[in-house]
């Protein structure tokens, strides 16, 4: 009877544990809630982010660096529709070091938030797009062979397929240098401008791999990311999974 008895114990034990363990979404995965379009302002107050969750996005060290830098709070918020993706990055700050006023600039030497995109894992070609606190923005298709990784821009930008971004700051003016509390970049992205690796929307239940990035400059780069790389942001195979709901 003893034995009967330890035996139904395990046995459901075990129903248990399978049940957990599935339940459960690993820190390397986003669900990604489905939205209708809507115009992005910078400050996120449109209504359809009510659907999304925060996220975090930590301190790491970042390429040659010892030790991580200063960390502020930081967090994104993220949704798709039938035309694009949408990203919404809440930065906490003290100064916006950013000099740079042209799109398509070495935006990554100064503060910026940075989204990679990698829908099909057979091909190592992803899409990169960072945009700085002053709104002006970077969008790369950046092939990777082998750890070389060359960033290709948009050949036609047009209102078919360019982004549509807005940034805000708090606590002070959006100006270069600005003493501020803080900073927000809204965008959205349209699956056009991933052609040929994306150009329509994914299917529910499909899978693209992705991370999500900040630098901030305020006294010593600090880098941060979603899921941590050996330094180098392009470590794509280290990228988390985005599961489109």
């Amino acid at each position: 009877m003893l034995k009967k008895v330890l035996l139904v114990g395990l046995l459901v034990c075990g129903f248990m544990n399978r049940g957990r363990a599935a339940n459960p979404i690993p820190d390397s995965s986003l669900t990604v809630k489905k939205t209708t379009d809507f115009k992005v302002n910078g400050e996120g107050t449109a209504s359809n982010w009510s659907a999304a969750q925060w996220f975090n996005i930590t301190v790491q060290k970042g390429p040659n660096q010892p030790t991580p830098g200063k960390q502020f709070p930081t967090r994104v918020k993220i949704l798709y529709s039938d035309k694009g993706m949408y990203f919404l990055f809440e930065c906490t700050d003290q100064k916006l070091t950013s000099t740079i006023l042209e799109d398509f600039g070495a935006l990554f030497k100064e503060d910026v938030v940075e989204v990679f995109l990698w829908p099909d894992t057979a091909l190592p070609i992803y899409l990169e797009y960072e945009v700085s606190p002053l709104n002006y923005e970077l969008a790369i298709l950046v092939p990777n062979i082998k750890g070389r990784a060359q960033g290709w821009k948009p050949w036609n930008y047009t209102e078919r397929n360019r982004v549509q971004h807005e940034t805000s700051a708090q606590g002070g003016q959006k100006k270069s240098m600005a003493s501020v509390e803080g900073w927000k970049a809204e965008f959205f992205i349209p699956f056009a401008l991933m052609n040929p690796i994306a150009n329509a929307a994914p299917k529910p239940g499909e899978k693209w791999r992705g991370n999500f990035y900040r630098i901030d400059y305020d006294s010593e780069p600090t880098y941060y990311s979603w899921q941590k790389t050996g330094g180098s942001f392009h470590e794509f195979n280290k990228f988390g999974t985005l599961v489109f709901e």
